[in-house]
């Protein structure tokens, strides 16, 4: 039986109060439509909810992975042999990173909602983007998959 070859894996799932509005834009909807009557209300709010819920999943359906070798991170795969010593980001030190800080260059997963995370210099001398920004809940578990 061959083991799993994964070592890390973590969703970035858009915080609660996210859905709440995605509700709220359906009532939202609903308003709008309710001159025209019950049914076009009932599918303004069915309609609008389901919209904004499509848009909070798919926003928060972001994934960081260490998985055979490679840094999953969103679309990016990246294998560790091209990446250098991890740096975990504080609060302070990973919103300096997200602003004034940061570089055009730099391949950045980041969520708002999510405070930490761990900054990856790349070492590929062929691979112009000067680290990875990755946003992270748990960035020590992250950065002892990435060492490992």
């Amino acid at each position: 039986m061959q083991q799993a070859t994964e070592t890390y894996d973590e969703r970035l799932t858009a915080p609660r109060s996210w859905w709440v509005i995605a509700f709220f834009v359906g009532i939202s909807c609903a308003l709008m439509l309710l001159p025209l009557g019950t049914l076009p209300m009932l599918g303004g709010l069915i309609g609008g909810a389901a919209l904004a819920s499509v848009l909070v999943s798919s926003y928060g359906s972001a994934r960081v992975r260490v998985v055979a070798g490679s840094l999953v991170a969103g679309q990016a795969r990246i294998p560790l042999t091209a990446l250098g010593a991890p740096e975990i980001l504080d609060p302070e030190e990973a919103r300096a990173w997200r602003m004034h800080k940061s570089d055009p260059r730099a391949f950045m997963l980041l969520r708002s909602y999510v405070p930490r995370a761990v900054r990856i210099p790349v070492t590929d001398p062929a691979d112009p983007t000067p680290y990875v920004y990755v946003s992270t809940r748990t960035p020590e578990r992250l950065v002892d998959a990435l060492t490992r």
